[in-house]
């Protein structure tokens, strides 16, 4: 980026300073909510595909399949439903969502350890209590990985929705494109846009290894003495 670049990119942002703080949080409220319903939904199917794992390849294949459909094909089809504007984006990411959700929410809920349920069981508890204060506490870690993922995927999938009418920061990236010297525009859409997701990758990863028991133990056992000596 030259000096003359870098000028213009941090005097566009003074000038126009609310418009793009308008658009950034258009952009991460639509990819929050979009996660958000689909967390609702995809949490609870994680739980039931678990239960009964005979139905856990059909559901996960279902969701891969829309993982394929290209986003701007998968936009184009919801607009023809849905019309025009932020909805529509939330409603696709939404379905793009609904894989690493499940799937995390599945794959968490079966690497409990088995004993840990039995112990569970032979105290009284019963399913739903297991379920409830032994198997999603110890699945949360790999559950909020599941959040975070998706919440990714939803911020470039949002970015996509400008074309179909949607406000977000991706407006002023297409401005950029169509301009015949558009540099600072495409910088002003852009690195709003990788914040928020540097932001939301790094804040939820660091939930998910605060949550993770096995980070628990280590700690655990790097302060106890006892506990070294008995390793």
């Amino acid at each position: 980026m030259s000096g003359n670049t870098l000028v213009d990119f941090f005097n566009y942002f003074t000038v126009n300073g609310n418009y793009l703080l308008g658009l950034f949080f258009d952009h991460l409220l639509m990819s929050v909510y979009g996660v958000l319903f689909a967390s609702i939904i995809g949490i609870p199917v994680g739980i039931l595909i678990a239960r009964f794992s005979k139905i856990s390849g059909l559901v996960i294949t279902l969701t891969n399949i829309i993982q394929t459909i290209p986003v701007i094909a998968m936009l184009a089809i919801l607009m023809l439903v849905m019309g025009l504007g932020n909805t529509t984006v939330v409603v696709a990411v939404f379905f793009y969502a609904l894989l690493p959700i499940i799937k995390n929410t599945y794959t968490g809920i079966v690497s409990v350890d088995g004993n840990i349920k039995d112990a569970g069981k032979s105290m009284g508890m019963t399913r739903n209590q297991v379920l409830r204060m032994i198997e999603l506490p110890l699945a949360l870690s790999v559950i909020i990985g599941g959040l975070r993922i998706a919440l990714v995927v939803a911020i470039g999938v949002v970015a996509v929705g400008s074309f179909i009418g949607a406000s977000t920061l991706s407006d002023v990236i297409i401005r950029g494109i169509n301009a015949s010297d558009g540099t600072v525009f495409i910088l002003a859409g852009a690195v709003p846009i990788a914040i928020i997701a540097i932001i939301i990758d790094i804040g939820l990863r660091l939930i998910e290894r605060k949550l993770d028991p096995t980070n628990k133990k280590k700690s655990v056992s790097e302060t106890d003495p006892e506990a070294q000596t008995i390793n």
